[in-house]
């Protein structure tokens, strides 16, 4: 069983346009169209069994429509793919809005603050933990040397404000600053998932931060459609580890995390 914590999905009319975006903030080629056909396709490919899907909103109108689509994609093939939400700061009903994204079946939050532009640890950002504490995981975009909207220390701030609250810490807790992903994260108890990492971070490297953080609190994700799912699931097994700790990452540490919410 091969599980993605962390793939994107975009309605058609709009993929070229989005992950296009995407990939000229990162300056980084894109690898795959974002639609849910193309999803589903590289997923096939890399034999993946299972994947979270989301997109954000980068406006506060656009909250509903997406997680319509989201849960639209989702539900036309449950057996493998689970929707996350998306919220934003800047939202009138936030309390609604989260209810109305569970009625659609939709299991997590998702967030990308530094496409939202808000710090995530704000005091308009810290209304949204409030209500999904205990009832959904949040995976969060974390780290970029060039902004300060996901520092990793903004996140440790979440997770001592909400206790009991999941977080995952996308990217192996803090992209292009890994280092103060471990120096701020690694003793909270967070998640971690390893998208848009072991691309440009040795295997030894990579090792290190797990262990850090703990074997049992990593998640494979491919970031999709940045990344090809099969390159990403090679790009792992060239991280040292046992066979276990393998089946760990791969879906033995979603199950447990995800099996409350679902």
């Amino acid at each position: 069983m091969i599980i993605d914590m962390h793939a994107q999905v975009y309605p058609p009319k709009i993929a070229r346009k989005a992950v296009g975006a995407v990939g000229l903030y990162y300056n980084i080629p894109m690898r795959h169209s974002g639609t849910p056909e193309d999803l589903l396709a590289n997923a096939d490919a890399a034999g993946i069994d299972k994947m979270v899907i989301h997109s954000v909103a980068t406006a506060p109108q656009q909250v509903r429509a997406v997680n319509a689509f989201v849960a639209q994609t989702a539900a036309a093939c449950p057996e493998r793919l689970t929707g996350f939400m998306t919220l934003h700061p800047d939202c009138e009903q936030i309390p609604q809005l989260a209810e109305e994204a569970l009625q659609l079946g939709l299991k997590g939050l998702k967030l990308h603050p530094d496409f939202q532009h808000f710090d995530c640890d704000s005091p308009a950002a810290m209304r949204l933990y409030e209500v999904i504490e205990g009832r959904m995981p949040l995976l969060i975009h974390a780290g970029d040397y060039r902004t300060g909207y996901t520092k990793p220390a903004r996140i440790a701030r979440i997770k001592r404000t909400f206790p009991n609250l999941d977080i995952v810490a996308a990217h192996l807790g803090g992209w292009s600053e890994w280092g103060n992903g471990i120096r701020e994260l690694a003793d909270l108890g967070i998640y971690v998932d390893t998208s848009s990492s072991l691309y440009a971070i040795r295997p030894g490297f990579a090792r290190l931060i797990m262990d850090t953080f703990g074997m049992e609190r990593v998640l494979f994700g491919t970031d999709y459609p940045m990344w090809d799912a099969k390159t990403e699931l090679e790009r792992l097994l060239e991280v040292p580890m046992t066979p276990e700790e393998r089946e760990m990452l791969l879906h033995g540490n979603w199950e447990r995390l995800m099996g409350p919410y679902i």
